[in-house]
C-alpha cells in the first residue's frame, strides 16, 4: 500500500510513508499536473499503480492537489498574518476561525500568540472588517495584524523528509 498509520511521532492518525510514496509526493510537489505515466517512470511503477497510490494519499489526507494562485492577480491586494491571544478551549477557537471564508491558514502555536491566521483581503476596509469578526469570536482576547508589504518567497516543495 505504501502508507500505514502510526500511533506516535506525527500526532493522531499520522501516516508513515514508504520511499515510493515520498517520491510520488515530491514529483507532484514539483508539478501537480505531472502525468501519472511520467511519475510511474520516475518511481518504477505503472501508471495504474501511481493512480492508486495518489488516491490513497489524498484519501488519507496526506496531501492535496490544488491550484496555488497569486492573490494580487485575483483582486486581493491585501494579505496579513494575524496573531491571536485566546482564553478557554484553544482548539474550539481555532475551529471557529477556520470556518471564516477569508481565513486561509490557522495554526496553533507556542510563543507570544496562541494562534496565527492568514487572511487575504480586497482592501484595508475589508481587512478591518475581518479583524472585527476575528475579535468577535468567543475566546479571542486580542489580535495583532502583520500586513504583508511584499511576498519574497512562497513554496510548497519542501520535500518529504
Amino acid at each position: 500500500m505504501g502508507t500505514r498509520q502510526s500511533g506516535g511521532g506525527g500526532g493522531p492518525g499520522h501516516v508513515l510513508l514508504d520511499d515510493v510514496a515520498k517520491q510520488i509526493i515530491e514529483q507532484l510537489q514539483e508539478d501537480g499536473r505531472r502525468p501519472y505515466a511520467t511519475i510511474g517512470k520516475a518511481v518504477g511503477l505503472s501508471e495504474a499503480a501511481v493512480r492508486q497510490r495518489v488516491q490513497r494519499l489524498l484519501d488519507a489526507g496526506v496531501m492535496q492537489i490544488v491550484a496555488v494562485t497569486d492573490p494580487l492577480q485575483l483582486g486581493f491586494p491585501r494579505q496579513a498574518m494575524i496573531g491571536l491571544r485566546t482564553s478557554g478551549d484553544l482548539e474550539a477557537v481555532a475551529d471557529r476561525l477556520a470556518e471564516l471564508e477569508e481565513v486561509d491558514y490557522v495554526v496553533i502555536t507556542a510563543g507570544s500568540f496562541d494562534l496565527l491566521t492568514e487572511v487575504v483581503c480586497r482592501n484595508d476596509d475589508h481587512l478591518l472588517e475581518i479583524l472585527q469578526r476575528l475579535r468577535a469570536v468567543e475566546g479571542v482576547v486580542s489580535t495583532e495584524a502583520f500586513v504583508y508589504l511584499k511576498l519574497r518567497k512562497q513554496t510548497y516543495t519542501w520535500g518529504t523528509a
